[in-house]
């Protein structure tokens, strides 16, 4: 009798830790559509080429501008409570809504709009699976008018600082002081120091290279052709390879925070990994003075 009380409090605990489904944070396409005259929907785009919204979008959703609306546009910061709060009021998110973000570039800042939810404790919030170029793809309904919204009487909680990685945070694992498995997302070139970073953008950092122990699984290792995420078996296959199985927290970054929070998405939301997102990424560490760095390829910053 003592055995089996065992094994069933044993079930229990397992059951009470499942972590949820995949359906729990990503919608279809075709859900959408069929849904996206629930009154309890909310949608939002968050896309970064300008004028993407303004020349169409799917019908219903309000536009959330990353470098305005999700950040504090002094301090390098996230939105504050308050400004975050009344963005989601504005878009007339209220307590019992359903959100779904969406946006271009494979839902890079979609992702990271779901990321700032997820601090200020927003709990339904999901992705469409394929962003905007899925749905333009397959012909669904755009408008180009937008409808104002009533406003919504959402309250927010205040900022989790646990689900976000500093810079002290990937110090401490580049010297081996704490047992943080670190996640590189960006290209192999980018990763190997090969480039600073991407061409023609404007965030740069005056080293090259990553962080001492970070393992590179580049993003979009974990996207099929379709823009759509892997399954739930293949994206373990992907990160075990690369070492990254879940057994110890996990810290992603990239160059600014937004491929990065792509990666954490697929991290934490769909394996149920302990993973945070470090937001500074390779814009703060690599012009920090005095720390580690890993650079391969030996490139030499020239002031261009």
């Amino acid at each position: 009798m003592k055995i089996i009380k065992s094994l069933l409090i044993a079930g229990s605990l397992l059951l009470g830790s499942a972590h949820a489904a995949p359906g729990d944070f990503l919608v279809s396409t075709d859900w959408l559509e069929k849904n996206i005259n629930n009154p309890k929907l909310r949608l939002i785009e968050v896309s970064v080429n300008p004028g993407v919204f303004e020349r169409a979008h799917i019908p219903g959703a309000v536009n959330f501008e990353w470098h305005t609306d999700l950040v504090d546009t002094v301090r390098r910061d996230i939105a504050s409570q308050q400004n975050f709060e009344k963005l989601l009021r504005n878009a007339g998110i209220n307590n019992d809504s359903t959100v779904v973000l969406y946006g271009d570039t494979n839902n890079w800042f979609a992702a990271w709009g779901a990321w700032v939810f997820d601090i200020y404790g927003v709990k339904d919030v999901k992705l469409l699976d394929g962003g905007r170029k899925k749905w333009e793809t397959e012909n669904r309904p755009l408008v180009a008018v937008t409808k104002v919204p009533a406003a919504g009487n959402i309250k927010i909680s205040a900022a989790n600082p646990a689900l976000r990685a500093r810079l002290s945070d990937v110090v401490a694992s580049a010297e081996k002081k704490s047992n943080v498995a670190l996640v590189d997302i960006r290209s192999a070139d980018e990763y190997s120091g090969k480039i600073f970073a991407p061409a023609g953008v404007q965030e740069l950092a005056i080293r090259a290279g990553h962080i001492p122990g970070a393992a590179n699984v580049p993003w979009g290792q974990a996207v099929a052709a379709d823009g759509t995420f892997k399954s739930v078996d293949e994206l373990k296959k992907i990160y075990a390879a690369a070492g990254i199985d879940g057994s110890k927290p996990i810290i992603t970054y990239c160059r600014i925070g937004e491929r990065s929070s792509h990666t954490w998405f697929a991290l934490k939301k769909l394996l149920g990994y302990d993973v945070r997102n470090y937001d500074g990424s390779w814009t703060e560490y690599g012009n920090a003075v005095g720390v580690p760095v890993v650079n391969l390829a030996g490139t030499v910053w020239g002031g261009k």
